[in-house]
C-alpha cells in the first residue's frame, strides 16, 4: 500500500507538497474570500514569460517568474484604478498576452532549451533541494504576513469604506496580499506548473468553504485538505503511472464536485474517494528479468531490444507517435531509472530531460550518450538515426555497453548485434537503390519540421523547407514563414508535402491545398509508428520513409 513512498523521489515530492499546502491553504482562503481565484491563476500565467526568459538565459527561474508576476500584479492593480474596465477584463487581457508571449519565447526564441510542457505543468517528480528550501521559506513568509495583515485583509474585504474610516489603508493591504500571492505562486511553479496552480491555491479552499464558515477553521482545514490531496494525488500518480500534477488536479476537482453535489451526504463523498483510490491502486510498476536498461526514445528502445534479446529488459520511456522534444517524467520512468544498470540516451539536445529523471531517481546507472558515438554528425541536428550508418554506430555502442555490464551474455550480445548490423547495411543499400529511380533534381523535400537532414544528405535529397522551420517541434510557424514556404514550393515545383506521424498534419494539408501539392504521404520523423504500422520498427520506418518520398517525388509513378 505504502510502497510508492519508499522511493526517494516520491519522498521529495511528498515534502514539497506538504510545504506548498501551507501557503496554498492559508492564502487560498483569502483568494476565495476576496474573489481572486481568476486573478491568482493569471498571476501564475503572467509569471510564465519570466520563467521562460530566466530558464532560457540560464539564471534562476523563480527570480524571473517573480519579477514578471510583480509587474503583472501592480500593473493590473494600477490600471484598474484608472480605468473602468476593472480587474477582470485587464486580467483576461494580460493572461492571454502573457501565455502567448511565454510560448513564443519558449518555442521560437529558446527552442528546445525551454520545455513548454514542463514549464506549463511542472514536474513534481524532479524536485531538488532548492525547490524544497524555496517552498519552506515561502510557507514561513505566508504565515507571518497572514498573521500580521490578516485582520486588515478581512476588514478591507468585508467593508473597504469602514476600513478606511478606521485608518486601514486598503491600497497597502491589497498590495501586500497580491504580492504574497505572487510569491507563493512562483514557489509552486516547479512542482505544478503554470496551468495547475488553481489545484492547490483555489480548489481546496473552495471545497472547504462549502462546509466551514469560521475563518480559522477554514484555513486549517484548507491546509489539511491541500496536503491530503497532494499526498493522495502523488500516491495515485505512482500507482497509475500518470503525471503527478495532473493527478492532484483531477483529484482536487473531483472532491470539490462531489462535495458541492452532496454536501449533506458525507458517505457518498467518502465512498467516491475510496473507489478512486482502489481503482488507482490496481496499477503496477512491473518486474523485470536480466539486465534492466532504460532507453529514452523509440528508436533506441528498438536497438536495445534487438541487441539485448532475452537477456535484458528494456524500459522505453517515449512511446510511438509521441514527441521527444516534450516530455514530463512519469513515475514508472523514474523507478526504472532507479534500478537500471544502463540508461541509453539519444543525446545531441533531443532528450536532455533524462538528466532530471536520473537525478530524481537516486540510482547510479551508467549513462551512454549514443549521439556522441555517431560518425556522421550535423551541427545542431539531433535526428542522427535517419542515417543508417549512424544507427550502426549506435548499435555497436549498445553492444559494448551491454557486454561491459553483463559479460556472462557477451556472446549473445555479439551475435545479435552482428545480425542486426547486417540488416542495417542491407537497409542502406536498398534505400540507395530505390532512390536511383528518381533523378536528383526531382528529390525536393518539404516536411512537418526539419527532421530529415541526415537522410537527405545521405541520399542526395534537397530539403526545400519545413512547415515548422525548426529542428524542434516546440517552434511554431508564423504567417510570414508560411507565406514564404508557399511561394518557395510553387517556385521549386514541389510535388508533395510530407506530414509526420507524430505532428498534427492540419497546417501541412492547408499548405498543400494552397500550392496544389499532395500531402497524402506520411513520414516517421521523431518516433517509430505504433504496432502494426509500416513504421513499427526502425528498419520498417526507414523503408516506409523512402517509399513515401519516392512516391511523392514521382507523383506516385515509382515506389520502393
Amino acid at each position: 500500500m505504502l510502497t510508492p513512498f519508499h522511493y526517494a523521489f516520491v519522498q521529495r515530492g511528498l515534502l514539497e507538497v506538504l510545504l506548498l499546502s501551507v501557503s496554498a491553504g492559508v492564502l487560498g482562503t483569502w483568494i476565495v474570500l476576496r474573489g481572486l481565484a481568476f486573478f491568482s491563476h493569471a498571476v501564475a500565467t503572467a509569471a510564465f514569460p519570466g520563467l521562460v526568459l530566466a530558464d532560457g538565459l540560464g539564471f534562476a527561474g523563480p527570480l524571473g517568474a517573480f519579477a514578471a508576476a510583480l509587474v503583472f500584479v501592480f500593473g493590473v492593480e494600477r490600471l484598474a484604478r484608472t480605468r473602468r474596465s476593472g480587474h477582470d477584463a485587464l486580467t483576461a487581457l494580460v493572461l492571454v498576452g502573457a501565455l502567448s508571449l511565454g510560448v513564443i519565447l519558449a518555442s521560437d526564441v529558446f527552442h528546445s532549451h525551454a520545455s513548454v510542457e514542463t514549464l506549463l505543468f511542472g514536474s513534481l517528480l524532479a524536485i531538488g533541494g532548492w525547490n524544497l528550501a524555496l517552498a519552506g521559506a515561502v510557507a514561513v513568509v505566508v504565515l507571518v504576513v497572514a498573521a500580521v495583515f490578516g485582520e486588515r485583509w478581512l476588514a478591507v474585504g468585508f467593508d473597504a469604506g469602514s476600513a478606511r474610516s478606521l485608518g486601514v489603508r486598503s491600497g497597502t493591504a491589497d498590495a501586500i496580499l497580491l504580492a504574497t500571492i505572487a510569491l507563493a505562486t512562483v514557489s509552486a511553479l516547479a512542482a505544478i506548473g503554470v496551468m495547475l496552480t488553481s489545484a492547490l491555491f483555489v480548489i481546496p479552499a473552495a471545497t472547504v468553504r462549502i462546509w466551514v464558515r469560521n475563518l480559522r477553521r477554514w484555513q486549517l482545514a484548507s491546509v489539511a485538505l491541500a496536503a491530503a490531496e497532494g499526498v493522495v494525488g502523488l500516491w495515485v500518480s505512482v500507482k497509475a503511472n500518470v503525471p503527478p500534477g495532473a493527478a492532484i488536479a483531477v483529484l482536487a476537482g473531483s472532491i470539490f464536485a462531489i462535495a458541492a453535489l452532496a454536501r449533506t451526504r458525507t458517505k457518498t463523498l467518502l465512498a467516491g474517494v475510496a473507489a478512486a483510490l482502489l481503482l488507482a491502486g490496481c496499477g503496477s510498476t512491473g518486474a523485470h528479468h536480466g539486465v534492466l536498461v532504460v532507453a529514452t526514445t523509440t528508436q533506441i528502445g528498438e536497438f536495445a531490444r534487438e541487441v539485448g534479446g532475452s537477456a535484458v529488459t528494456v524500459h522505453q520511456i517515449l512511446q510511438p507517435n509521441t514527441d521527444p522534444h516534450e516530455y514530463e517524467p512519469r513515475p514508472n520512468d523514474v523507478i526504472a531509472a532507479n534500478g537500471a544498470a544502463i540508461v541509453f540516451e539519444s543525446g545531441r539536445g533531443l532528450d536532455g530531460w533524462i538528466d532530471k529523471v536520473i537525478a530524481g531517481a537516486g540510482g547510479h546507472p551508467r549513462v551512454v550518450d549514443l549521439g556522441a558515438a555517431i560518425p556522421f554528425a550535423r551541427s545542431g541536428d539531433p535526428h542522427w538515426w535517419h542515417d543508417p550508418r549512424n544507427a550502426e554506430a549506435a548499435v555497436a555502442a549498445i553492444r559494448d555497453a551491454l557486454e561491459h555490464a553483463d559479460p556472462d551474455h557477451s556472446a549473445l550480445y555479439a551475435r545479435n548485434a552482428t545480425r542486426y548490423l547486417r540488416a542495417l547495411q542491407i537497409l542502406d543499400e536498398e534505400i540507395a537503390v530505390c532512390f536511383e529511380q528518381v533523378p536528383p533534381a526531382q528529390r525536393k523535400l518539404v516536411t512537418s519540421h526539419d527532421a530529415f537532414g541526415y537522410f537527405a544528405a545521405l541520399y542526395r535529397v534537397t530539403v526545400v523547407g519545413a512547415v515548422i522551420p525548426s529542428q524542434t517541434t516546440q517552434a511554431q510557424a508564423s504567417a510570414r514563414e508560411v507565406a514564404r514556404l508557399i511561394a518557395l514550393i510553387r517556385r521549386e515545383h514541389v510535388k508533395a508535402i510530407f506530414p509526420e506521424s507524430s505532428i498534427n498534419p492540419q497546417l501541412a494539408d492547408q499548405i498543400a491545398r494552397a500550392t496544389g501539392a499532395t500531402a497524402r504521404y506520411t513520414l516517421y520523423g521523431d518516433t517509430l509508428g505504433p504496432s502494426g504500422s509500416p513504421g513499427a520498427t526502425y528498419i520498417g520506418m526507414e523503408h516506409a520513409n523512402a517509399d513515401a518520398m519516392v512516391r511523392g517525388f514521382t507523383g506516385g509513378r515509382e515506389h520502393c
